[in-house]
């Protein structure tokens, strides 16, 4: 692989948009229906591969460097990683080019910038919050956890009652240092692997910034120009937002109870994350996909539902505008640097991306102007349309009865934008949401509860209000019970709940592990279903963990941070590491590609993307951007005739 230093003073390059052009009539004109030439109906045991099923498990919250930092490919094989690149060694301490990862303060007290003028280095990280992490077990037994929560194994019940701070929450955790070198943390040399511990921010204006992304840095290997250099900056300045409240009163770097949580990573050469290093090195892994969405899991798990965001909708479905309190303001409060004046989980996360007078959106917009290349926007950033581009809840309830709107419910009205599961009902490829906690429509109402954000289709009115399309949501149970009888449909989405999506402060890796393992044996142990099965394994997003990897900017929305996939299939084995650019919308182009659905989710979506041609400079970075794989690349099968062998 190509390690030059992404941070290398060379010439920024220009691609020929005449060559950009040329490059991406491919997905200029839809493709011819094959569905039509079946008099209308795909039949799904027609696939171009030998996959009939493929099965999704989305985790939560971790960058591909957080989990695969140290990683160690089998031989012949290579990985870009923070090993791999001399940033850090394999017991975890800064490595030789430490210094790619350095971390910077910087000035923002006007207008938002997405790339804001940088001071001087951290002379040292602060230290870490224990913020809302679990402090103390859930569970009094191991028998009350295994009646509690079904998405264990027998034995791994345990690891829910342990790991916890034994701390007060919003306190110094006492469990690490005071400080830090300014250099990625090997996180596990200070707590255990199961450990819960704080999660850092990761909304769409923050990550801007963290990324920060400059025209003056664009290069052969990193036309981007992203430097990732103020992660910590933008934790300490404003965290997870304002919510549209005055910045607090004796503000200081514990405030927004982060600390340097960004720069945190595990250590795999010690023993840490053991299942899915041991599934990298038995099967296939991407190094090079991203979250689809600058933002949060909401964004995220929109994006792989409907290949772009969702906007603030009136009754008809057409663009409407959302409470006054509820759009974005990332400009900083007058006396503060870079405290948002209006951004938070319970405050702004609309945004307007096609008027550059909104806040934030100009400096976007110029940025992007400045790409080698031009950005995605076929059709989106539709003008008037304010686009969610972090976390509320969807516009329905289980049972298909809306949920409540206004300025005091954070909720998404019901929209009629396109999305996969419509396009898959159309072609007639079977499909089903497996969401832990969901119970015939209702939340369960203990603890690992459904996420609601997570379920891209709780948001779409054309399925919510159809009772046969609204029963493909489903439950845990419902897919153990599709295993066991041979019966999963041609697509399967599976999200744990809130205690075993390894989400950090909330829920732990060695849980989210476990979770995968007990769906992966389940599959395995039946033969039929195994042998035209794959299962793919990755992360909502990257939770705002810092990450060395490429990001290519496809549109206003991201891409993101890398995040780990793992493709587990007997046409997937033998610890190959895949270098092709890939985001969550590569998932669609799946399904689309395998089931040959001769459409896509809408003239906007970022299925209408062709397939990446790998630059000369890296194999990291597409030729023809914006570009993204349809992830066939993960398998190693000969394709036989029109529809695979």
């Amino acid at each position: 692989m190509n390690r030059s230093p992404r941070r290398s003073p060379a010439t920024s390059i220009r691609i020929s948009k005449a060559a950009v052009l040329l490059a991406s009539l491919a997905f200029a004109l839809p493709a011819p229906s094959l569905a039509a030439a079946r008099g209308g109906k795909a039949a799904t045991e027609h696939t171009l591969t030998p996959i009939k099923h493929v099965i999704l498990i989305i985790g939560e919250n971790h960058t591909f460097d957080n989990l695969f930092a140290t990683y160690v490919p089998p031989n012949g094989q290579t990985v870009w990683n923070l090993l791999s690149m001399g940033i850090v060694t394999a017991n975890g301490t800064p490595g030789p080019n430490a210094a790619l990862a350095r971390q910077w303060q910087a000035t923002d007290t006007t207008v938002y910038s997405s790339d804001p003028t940088h001071t001087q280095p951290l002379a040292a990280l602060p230290a870490l919050n224990t913020a809302d992490a679990v402090a103390k077990p859930r569970f009094a037994t191991v028998e009350q956890a295994a009646l509690r929560e079904p998405g264990l194994s027998p034995g791994d019940e345990r690891l829910l009652l342990t790991g916890t701070t034994g701390q007060p929450a919003d306190v110094i955790d006492k469990r690490f240092p005071s400080q830090f070198p300014n250099a990625p943390i090997d996180v596990t040399r200070y707590i255990p692997y199961d450990s819960y511990w704080v999660s850092p921010v990761h909304r769409l204006f923050q990550m801007r910034q963290e990324l920060d992304c400059s025209p003056a840095a664009m290069t052969a290997v990193n036309p981007s120009g992203c430097r990732a250099d103020l992660f910590p900056w933008v934790e300490l300045t404003v965290g997870a937002g304002s919510s549209g409240a005055p910045r607090p009163e004796n503000y200081n770097e514990q405030t927004t109870q982060e600390g340097p949580a960004a720069m945190a990573f595990y250590n795999m050469a010690r023993g840490d994350v053991p299942y899915l290093a041991k599934l990298a090195r038995e099967y296939a892994l991407a190094d090079n996909y991203h979250q689809a969405a600058l933002g949060g899991t909401g964004a995220n798990h929109v994006m792989l539902g409907y290949g772009t965001l969702i906007y603030y909708a009136d009754h008809r479905g057409q663009p409407a505008r959302p409470p006054f309190n509820q759009i974005e303001n990332p400009n900083p409060a007058p006396g503060t640097n870079n405290w948002y004046v209006q951004d938070g989980y319970k405050g702004g996360s609309y945004t307007e991306c096609a008027d550059p007078a909104q806040p934030g959106v100009a400096a976007v917009d110029k940025y992007l102007a400045a790409l080698p290349y031009a950005a995605f926007n076929h059709g989106d950033c539709r003008p008037g349309a304010y686009y969610l581009v972090n976390n509320y809840e969807p516009g329905y309830h289980g049972n298909g009865t809306p949920a409540l709107l206004g300025a005091d419910h954070f909720t998404v009205p019901p929209t009629r934008q396109g999305n996969i599961a419509l396009l898959m009902s159309r072609y007639h490829v079977s499909w089903k949401y497996y969401g832990e906690g969901w119970q015939g429509g209702r939340l369960r109402p203990h603890l690992g509860r459904f996420c609601r954000i997570c379920d891209p289709f709780l948001y779409s009115t054309q399925i919510m209000t159809n009772p046969a399309l609204r029963a493909d949501n489903a439950g845990i149970h419902a897919l153990y019970a599709d295993i066991r009888s041979d019966t999963l449909p041609d697509v399967s989405f599976v999200k744990p709940d809130e205690l075993l999506d390894g989400h950090p402060a909330s829920s732990k890796v060695d849980l989210l592990e476990g979770f995968i393992r007990k769906i992966i044996d389940m599959v395995r142990s039946r033969p039929a279903l195994w042998k035209d099965t794959a299962i793919m394994i990755t992360m909502d997003e990257g939770g705002g963990f810092w990450d060395e990897g490429y990001v290519q900017p496809i549109d206003f929305f991201g891409d993101g941070t890398r995040v780990p996939l793992i493709v587990v299939s007997r046409y997937s084995r033998g610890g190959r590491v895949v270098h092709t650019y890939y985001d969550h919308v590569s998932f669609d182009k799946f399904v689309e590609a395998n089931w040959e659905i001769g459409q896509r989710i809408s003239r906007y979506s970022r299925d209408n993307l062709p397939d990446p041609i790998a630059s000369p400079a890296s194999p990291y970075v597409p030729l023809n951007a914006p570009a993204i794989g349809d992830l066939m690349g993960m398998f190693q099968f000969k394709v036989h005739g029109p529809h695979g062998g």
